[in-house]
């Protein structure tokens, strides 16, 4: 089973799935807007009472017009601001737009290359959740469809920082949490470069995120695991692993520190350069778990 919808109560959606047993998320739903199976998956989007339009894959939310500005925003910009010139961008995966959205905000980035394997989702996401398909637009991007895992492959050092923004290891993301993918990345980037993939949450799978940084610690100098509030999210939290090929490198503080009026211009409304700090600091049980 990967997730599959419950009525509560008329126009009540409910998320299960067997990675977060015993436990369910619902919101209240005012109109279905799209569904539709894909070669890949399922696709629904929902209007809904209080969180804005959401899209939901094999049945496991993925994002929420509230809050996913949290997700995107720490996924593009942890790896982002601890490199030194992020000019060459790669994303994989992330096709809602949102991580293209942020990425292209930042300064130093003139190229972003996005390779996303199923052409429906960023179909429908160009329909329904403009605010974040808003990322297609950027004159930054060349966007392919296609499987990352392949795409990596045939790209030798060309890239300065690669994003994952898969959805749940099930389905067609599940080789974006093996070694084999970390080892590709390291092929596929220029000296001193820097991965970021999602990397689960540690109240439901600390297992996960243990095996997950293991495999970037593996293969790049540097590694750690940080994590963002996003409600809507099992847990209420999701976490990221950044690994970086210079043996220098703090993943902790960034680089490139925006001002308050470079977080207003770029209309940033979760990162920050002490949020990127607090990030890292991670609770008792998961340090030494990931010591």
């Amino acid at each position: 089973m990967v997730g599959n919808m419950n009525t509560l109560k008329p126009n009540w959606f409910s998320e299960t799935c067997d990675m977060w047993p015993g436990a369910t998320f619902s919101f209240e739903v005012k109109e279905l807007l799209h569904e539709e199976k894909s070669p890949y998956q399922q696709i629904h989007v929902f209007d809904t009472t209080h969180l804005g339009k959401v899209l939901v894959l094999d049945g496991i939310i993925q994002c929420t017009q509230k809050d996913e500005f949290s997700y995107q925003e720490m996924i593009s910009f942890l790896p982002l601001c601890c490199h030194k010139n992020p000019e060459k961008v790669l994303i994989v995966g992330g096709g809602d737009g949102g991580v293209a959205r942020e990425v292209a905000k930042h300064p130093k980035v003139k190229e972003i290359v996005q390779v996303e394997i199923d052409a429906k989702v960023i179909e429908v996401s160009k329909k329904y959740l403009p605010f974040m398909a808003v990322g297609f637009e950027s004159e930054k991007l060349t966007l392919h469809v296609g499987d990352g895992f392949e795409f990596l492959k045939n790209h030798t050092a060309e890239f300065d920082v690669i994003i994952t923004d898969s959805s749940d290891p099930i389905g067609p993301a599940v080789h974006l949490f093996e070694e084999n993918y970390f080892t590709l990345m390291k092929k596929a980037l220029k000296p001193g470069g820097i991965v970021c993939s999602q990397a689960g949450t540690v109240w439901n799978d600390l297992d996960l995120v243990t095996s997950t940084l293991r495999y970037c610690k593996n293969q790049f100098a540097v590694a750690a695991y940080a994590y963002a509030s996003v409600p809507t999210y099992p847990s209420g939290q999701i976490g990221f692993v950044v690994g970086s090929l210079d043996k220098d490198a703090k993943l902790d503080t960034p680089l490139l520190v925006f001002s308050r009026e470079d977080e207003k211009a770029m209309n940033l409304r979760y990162y920050n350069s002490e949020v990127h700090k607090a990030a890292f600091t991670l609770p008792t049980f998961v340090k030494y778990q990931l010591a």
